[in-house]
């Protein structure tokens, strides 16, 4: 099936949800980083996480970025989303291994600990929206449903699911937002926390062959749940050759002389694909070239 995700409405567009499948897109991530089980689970949550608050974006070049620095092992995660429905990410160690929790489950907030989790809305202004909390949990779900009520006041309840299979690739990824608007009566509130509760986790219903719709059906389908807006999501990055060597162009010409006196070509790594670009000595010395002529 095809990565995609939903965008919707429920009781009289007082109520907005999202959901998505997204098995290729964290498979795609935990191939190009390497990840191991609870580091795919960790990055796949944010992953699917980050799409959904994607596409909430408006503005064309508009990107949202999620950072968490937690104490611990996995140090720390990355993902940054565009209006497009394209997501990418890492994870500081994404090798990090962990025994599994009494029920089974992968220790995400064991890998991730306790610390902050901020998010930067980069709308193309002068200054990006930037938001930080405390994290509460470290399990990602928990963390982005507190984010939205802290941060934004907006009343959220946000799911997010990844299964790894016994070879540590993804057996199935995927996510819902489902926000209340300041005009949601009270009893729809009262019914919608009562559904929540009631409600299987996101991984054993997308096990189950729920669809995105499937998942928005069984929790909003009482309050008059509509499908507004369908799209594919990917995993995405826009890195290449020429942005790399702006990059190196921006951090000065001594360090450039310094690689260029060592003697050997560079290799420069992007963190959110993991691919490779090789900047030989000519194409160093055409670099510094390109800094002194900026200075005179």
């Amino acid at each position: 099936m095809t990565d995609y995700m939903i965008r919707a409405t429920a009781a009289n567009d007082a109520i907005r949800a999202f959901a998505a499948t997204t098995r290729q897109m964290v498979e795609d991530a935990r191939l190009a980083h390497d990840t191991t089980p609870v580091c795919t689970a960790a990055l796949g949550r944010l992953l699917t996480g980050g799409v959904m608050i994607g596409s909430m974006l408006k503005e064309d070049r508009a990107l949202v970025t999620l950072q968490i620095h937690g104490d611990g092992p996995a140090g720390g995660l990355t993902v940054t989303a565009d209006s497009h429905f394209h997501a990418k990410g890492y994870v500081n160690d994404p090798h990090v291994q962990l025994p599994l929790k009494p029920n089974g489950k992968l220790d995400v907030s064991g890998a991730v600990g306790r610390g902050t989790m901020t998010v930067i809305r980069d709308l193309g202004l002068k200054e990006p929206y930037v938001g930080t909390i405390d994290m509460p949990s470290g399990e990602i779900a928990e963390d982005l449903t507190y984010y939205f009520a802290e941060s934004e006041q907006v009343p959220s309840s946000v799911g997010l699911g990844v299964l790894v299979d016994r070879d540590w690739s993804v057996k199935q990824a995927g996510g819902f937002i489902i926000q209340l608007l300041p005009e949601t009566p009270d009893e729809v509130i009262d019914s919608l926390e009562k559904k929540l509760a009631s409600v299987s986790s996101v991984t054993t219903m997308l096990e189950a062959g729920m669809t995105p719709e499937d998942i928005l059906q069984e929790l909003l389908g009482e309050f008059g749940f509509e499908v507004m807006e369908k799209n594919e999501v990917s995993y995405y990055c826009g890195c290449s050759a020429e942005r790399i060597e702006k990059a190196l162009i921006s951090i000065g010409p001594k360090d450039i002389q310094e690689m260029i006196d060592g003697g050997e070509p560079i290799e420069v790594g992007c963190q959110f694909c993991a691919k490779k670009y090789r900047f030989d000595i000519p194409d160093l010395k055409r670099i510094y070239d390109i800094q002194i002529r900026s200075k005179r």
